[in-house]
């Protein structure tokens, strides 16, 4: 399978072009764990903060077939974490489809490997549910050798 990450390296076929493309893949996923260290104007913003992504890599496998196909999707879950920054996979569901159930299914296997900096409120961590949008895209495709 191809690998669907936003950072990391990617080695699933040593496939140079996936490499460069990989970074712009899950664009969502991305902005969602990417934040900026708390100051004294985002404390009080923390009150009501959401789970934020800290893997290091990400966890959504892009299916190898539908990437060579040039099908791409956006699917948006429903995720359950615990206080502990747990995702309970029994409760993730997927809220709105990409319409291919292949890419449904990926982000659904890929979110049980997610970890995450639980949601506060009140200065205390706590569950909460809320929405994860997986987005598999293609970046530009590689420019056509000219003819000789």
């Amino acid at each position: 399978m191809r690998d669907a990450r936003t950072h990391g390296r990617t080695e699933a076929r040593g496939d140079t072009f996936l490499r460069a493309a990989v970074p712009l893949c899950l664009c969502a996923f991305l902005i969602s764990s990417c934040r900026s260290a708390p100051t004294p104007e985002t404390a009080a913003a923390k009150e009501n903060d959401v789970p934020v992504a800290i893997n290091s890599e990400s966890p959504f496998q892009y299916p190898a077939d539908l990437y060579d196909q040039g099908v791409e999707g956006e699917v948006r879950l429903r995720l359950y974490v615990d206080d502990m920054g747990r995702v309970h996979p029994e409760s993730t569901k997927v809220a709105s489809s990409s319409g291919t159930p292949e890419l449904d299914s990926a982000a659904v296997r890929g979110a049980a490997l997610l970890r995450f900096a639980p949601a506060h409120k009140d200065g205390q961590s706590i569950s909460t549910a809320f929405y994860q949008p997986v987005i598999f895209r293609r970046s530009g495709e590689r420019a056509a050798a000219p003819a000789p």
